[in-house]
């Protein structure tokens, strides 16, 4: 990388850990979101698995750990079935192909829905007696889309809020299924060989922006309004998505 590109990295996960030490959410997305600015998709994917795992890792642990893991195995298998299937059915993988043009459309179009989704604050309600159906078929949906964008609150994140967990439950369960989709994610990407150990290394490294970024976002998050800071996140997080999409179809 030559001082521009990483310097605008490094200022990414930066961003991306304060957005996520703000209102609990957005490093993969913020971060997916402006690496495919300067690399590919896989490519950025690939920088964001060690911060990813380390801060999901952070917000999954709890007392209720084992109480949400027998209640949310269906889905977390489901993930882990729909990254390795949409690559088997994807052959090269649309996330680490060289033509990213594909992987960028997704990542944009999901960046886009989940903007619209945080903006217009819909809710749904998942009835208990649905939850063994829609469990595994979240997860399944939730993998495909990380097989081919690297993010992972689609569909995810939407199901857990409708399902009625409690709020430390809710972040919790969050970070339990961010964390299997960045392993599942992680196993993608080196049997893609778009994780070898230089990249690997770079991961390393990047966790000290993204933390130092988290710990500024706790800082603010303790003294501004986070409903006004979502806001801006989910307008941001449009107009990223809307900037991809158009990026790569002209």
């Amino acid at each position: 990388m030559d001082v521009l590109v990483l310097s605008f990295v490094s200022a990414t996960f930066v961003l991306a850990g304060f957005v996520k030490g703000v209102v609990g959410v957005g490093l993969p997305t913020i971060g997916m979101g402006l690496l495919a600015i300067v690399m590919t998709p896989g490519q950025a994917a690939a920088l964001l698995v060690v911060p990813s795992f380390i801060t999901n890792v952070w917000q999954c642990a709890g007392s209720q750990l084992v109480p949400l893991l027998r209640r949310m195995w269906p889905m977390l298998l489901g993930i882990c079935a729909g990254i390795w299937g949409m690559r088997a059915w994807a052959g090269a993988g649309l996330l680490t192909a060289s033509d990213s043009v594909y992987a960028s459309i997704g990542l944009g179009t999901v960046l886009a829905v989940y903007a619209a989704l945080g903006l217009s604050k819909v809710t749904f309600v998942v009835p208990e007696q649905l939850e063994p159906w829609l469990s595994p078929l979240t997860g399944g949906l939730t993998g495909a889309v990380t097989a081919v964008t690297g993010v992972y609150m689609i569909a995810s994140a939407p199901y857990l809020q409708a399902i009625g967990l409690e709020k430390d439950d809710l972040v919790q369960s969050m970070g339990l299924s961010f964390t299997v989709s960045t392993l599942a994610l992680a196993v993608l990407l080196i049997h893609d060989g778009a994780l070898p150990t230089s990249v690997a290394g770079a991961s390393v490294l990047a966790l000290v922006p993204a933390l130092i970024g988290m710990a500024l976002g706790q800082w603010v998050r303790a003294r501004a309004r986070p409903d006004v800071f979502r806001i801006c996140f989910f307008l941001a997080t449009l107009l990223l998505g809307a900037h991809l999409i158009l990026r790569a179809l002209i």
